[in-house]
C-alpha cells in the first residue's frame, strides 16, 4: 500500500441529521490526517513556526467520490499520498477507510498550490520540503511539472 495511513476520529458533530457523516466533513477528515502527518514530520502549520512560510499552501481543487456512508463516531483511517509534485503544486490522492481498512468510505484528490505568504502568488516548493514529501510520492507519480500548466 503506497503513502501513509493516518488514524483520525469521527466526532459526533461530524454526523448529520440522518446519523451519517455529512459529505462536507470528509474534507475535515483529510485535513486532520494531513495536519497529523506533517506536524509529526516537523512541518507545523503554525505561523509562529520557522517553517511556516514553506508550508503556506492553499487548496485549488478538491474532488471526492463517496462509496459507503460512515454511520458512527470513532476512529477511521485516511490513506494519503502524492500523485504529482510540481514546481509550485502538489496533487494528493486519498482514501477514507474503516479502522480495519476493509471498507473504503470515500476516495479523492486534492490539489494544493504553495504561495508566497507576502505576495499570495504561487511560489516554488523548495528542496527541503520537496525532500520531506518523498515518503508520500507514489512510484508512478510525476515530479517537477506544474499541475496547472503541465510543464
Amino acid at each position: 500500500m503506497e503513502g501513509v495511513i493516518e488514524p483520525v476520529m469521527v466526532h459526533f458533530e461530524d454526523l448529520d441529521a440522518m446519523g451519517v457523516v455529512h459529505n462536507g466533513r470528509y474534507v475535515l477528515l483529510l485535513e486532520r490526517a494531513l495536519a497529523a502527518y506533517w506536524t509529526r514530520a516537523g512541518w507545523a502549520f503554525d505561523p509562529a513556526s520557522p517553517s511556516f512560510k514553506d508550508v503556506f499552501f492553499v487548496v485549488r481543487e478538491f474532488a471526492i467520490t463517496y462509496h459507503v456512508p460512515i454511520t458512527r463516531v470513532g476512529p477511521v483511517h485516511v490513506q494519503l499520498w502524492i500523485d504529482h509534485l510540481g514546481n509550485t503544486s502538489a496533487v494528493y490522492g486519498f482514501r477514507v477507510l474503516s479502522a480495519d481498512e476493509t471498507v473504503t468510505y470515500a476516495e479523492g484528490r486534492r490539489v494544493q498550490v504553495r504561495l508566497d505568504p507576502g505576495t499570495l502568488r504561487p511560489a516554488v516548493i523548495g528542496p527541503e520540503l520537496r525532500e520531506a514529501c518523498a515518503p508520500l510520492v507514489r512510484a508512478t507519480a510525476s515530479v517537477g511539472l506544474d499541475a496547472r500548466t503541465g510543464r
